[in-house]
C-alpha cells in the first residue's frame, strides 16, 4: 500500500466526470488499498479517485462507525429521502466548512473490487459521506451545494 496524494480545489480533474471501472482486478485492489490508507492518513470520512489524480468511479468512506471502510466501484445513488442540512468540508479542500444540504437517507448499488454487486443503506453521516464522494465521481463539488458559510469557520480563514 502506498499513500497518494490528495489533489485540491482549483485543479481540473475536480471538475470532470469519471469513467467507469471495466477490471476488476488487481489494480483495483492496489488503487482500493491505497485509497484507505491515504483516508486514514489525513483523517477523513471519505476519498474518491478523482482526489487521487484518476477518473475512475472509485470511492471509499469511514464514518468510523465500527464498520470498518466501505469500498464502492461504479457507485449509483438508486434512492434517496428526507433532508439533512450540515456542516461539510472536503479533504481537496482543507479548512474550508459549509452548511450543505444532502438527503437524510440514501441508498446506493455498487460494485465490490470482486466484480460482486451490493447495496447499502446510508442514514445521516453516511448518506452526507456517500452522496459527498459520488458527487466528486461527477465533478460535483461540496461548495456547489452550499447553503451558507458557517460564520466561525468563514471568520477563522480571514
Amino acid at each position: 500500500m502506498a499513500l497518494r496524494e490528495i489533489v485540491k480545489f482549483g485543479e481540473d480533474i475536480l471538475r470532470k466526470k469519471c469513467r467507469d471501472v471495466t477490471s476488476f482486478d488487481e489494480k483495483l485492489g492496489i488503487l482500493l488499498d491505497d485509497m484507505t490508507e491515504t483516508l486514514q492518513s489525513a483523517d477523513g470520512v471519505g476519498l474518491a479517485a478523482p482526489q487521487v489524480g484518476l477518473l475512475r468511479r472509485v470511492v471509499v468512506i469511514d464514518v468510523r462507525d465500527g464498520k470498518g471502510t466501505i469500498e464502492l466501484v461504479n457507485p449509483v445513488v438508486v434512492e434517496q429521502h428526507g433532508v439533512q442540512i450540515g456542516n461539510e468540508g472536503c479533504l481537496s479542500a482543507p479548512g474550508e466548512w459549509c452548511e450543505v444540504e444532502r438527503p437524510m437517507k440514501v441508498t446506493v448499488k455498487a460494485f465490490d473490487r470482486h466484480g460482486s454487486e451490493f447495496t447499502v443503506k446510508g442514514e445521516g453521516l453516511l448518506a452526507r459521506a456517500l452522496c459527498h464522494e459520488l458527487d466528486h465521481l461527477e465533478g460535483i463539488l461540496f461548495i456547489d451545494r452550499v447553503k451558507q458559510d458557517i460564520p466561525e469557520r468563514a471568520e477563522a480563514r480571514k
